[in-house]
């Protein structure tokens, strides 16, 4: 344990310490407090820097993404200048600033089966900032075989969501999704989009229910789910159980160690689309020329006014429907953001009577990076 608070930390905390939820008793407990955060993205963002600034003695980060000037629309940590860099060394850099007596270390990885435990193992809990399943999967995993509580968190387009996990005698993340969704069934960010203050909402309650655990104060969210509509701004909690037959938590677990997360989810590629031939974006700008293919843009309706290079427009949902409007023996090449949607579709069509089908290969953002630069990314 630290010792007393020094006079400079007793000046910066005096908003706390005069609470007598916190007092110096709690400031010396977030002094000796260390949180993992697995995201140092929109989630992580401002979860991390709350912690800081409450004065969290170890924030450990852990992300092996780098800025994206994209990421700046709700990635509050980072600035313009930061573009390019390592999430975690400029994420650093920035808390540091923030609150120089808080001790933050850099995990430039990603987080999986192989690393979970070991980076759990010295946090006293984990903030989940994480992005697709196959992460949350293996936080929740490894949180629960650590005895470690799980602080999720989850947002898309207008609607997020918050709880805890793995509190004594509370339900874990399998006992509210036993099993993953279908790897095409739930849009990424990236894909479906998120408002760009919804992460700041979602990720201070998160730091919230961080420093509830750290203080035992106060009733956290451990066996309710916080819904959030933010369009209607509006929250709701719906009580979560344990299960007692949950493969992780449950009375007779069956899953002991860390499995493939990535497996398990589907989440290595679009598994569904194994075997789909692809067309690089350099020989559709040639057979374009040529005027031998035609092309399927499977987005929806509004990413067709950011940006497209023409051809028919069927979004990936009324594939089923209206897939007959297409000429079955033309050479079909099917595009979207990054590609991923079109290889299901690709996957339908090829299934479905359609001989001569391509899927262009890392979609408009390969076109935009290796064709036509001048073409917008989103």
């Amino acid at each position: 344990m630290k010792g007393e608070l020094t006079p400079e930390e007793i000046n910066r905390y005096s908003r706390h310490l005069v609470m007598q939820e916190v007092g110096p008793d709690g400031q010396r407990r977030l002094k000796n407090a260390a949180v993992l955060l697995v995201g140092a993205g929109g989630l992580g963002a401002p979860a991390a820097l709350y912690l800081a600034a409450a004065g969290v003695g170890r924030l450990g980060l852990v992300d092996d993404d780098t800025v994206d000037v994209t990421n700046l629309q709700r990635q509050v940590m980072f600035s313009t200048a930061d573009a390019g860099r390592p999430k975690t060394e400029a994420a650093r850099e920035r808390l540091i600033a923030l609150n120089p007596q808080v001790d933050v270390i850099a995990h430039d990885t990603r987080f999986s089966a192989k690393n979970a435990l070991d980076l759990v193992r010295d946090y006293d809990l984990v903030i989940d900032g994480s992005d697709n399943f196959a992460a949350k999967y293996a936080i929740n995993d490894a949180c629960i075989l650590s005895g470690k509580p799980d602080v999720y968190g989850s947002v898309l387009r207008f609607e997020g969501q918050a709880a805890v996990f793995g509190a004594p005698g509370g339900p874990c993340y399998r006992c509210l999704y036993p099993e993953p969704p279908p790897p095409d069934s739930v849009p990424s960010c990236a894909d479906a989009g998120v408002l760009g203050v919804l992460p700041g909402i979602v990720g201070t309650v998160q730091a919230t229910e961080a420093v509830k655990l750290i203080l035992g104060r106060g009733e956290t969210l451990s066996g309710r789910l916080l819904l959030l509509d933010a369009l209607a701004m509006t929250f709701h909690t719906v009580e979560v159980t344990r299960n007692p037959d949950c493969a992780v938590c449950g009375e007779n677990p069956t899953v002991t160690e860390l499995i493939d997360y990535e497996d398990f989810c589907g989440a290595g590629g679009p598994a569904a689309a194994a075997g789909v031939p692809e067309m690089e974006p350099a020989e559709l700008k040639k057979r374009l020329e040529a005027g031998d293919v035609i092309l399927l843009d499977v987005r929806e309706p509004y990413e067709r006014h950011i940006c497209d290079i023409g051809g028919e427009l069927i979004p990936m949902n009324q594939i089923p429907a209206l897939a007959e409007r297409l000429d079955r023996g033309a050479a079909i090449v099917v595009y979207c953001r990054v590609g991923v949607r079109s290889a299901y579709v690709a996957r339908y069509l090829l299934d479905h009577g359609f001989s001569r089908v391509w899927n262009l290969r890392g979609g408009l953002t390969a076109w935009s990076r290796e064709v036509d630069p001048e073409l917008p990314e989103y």
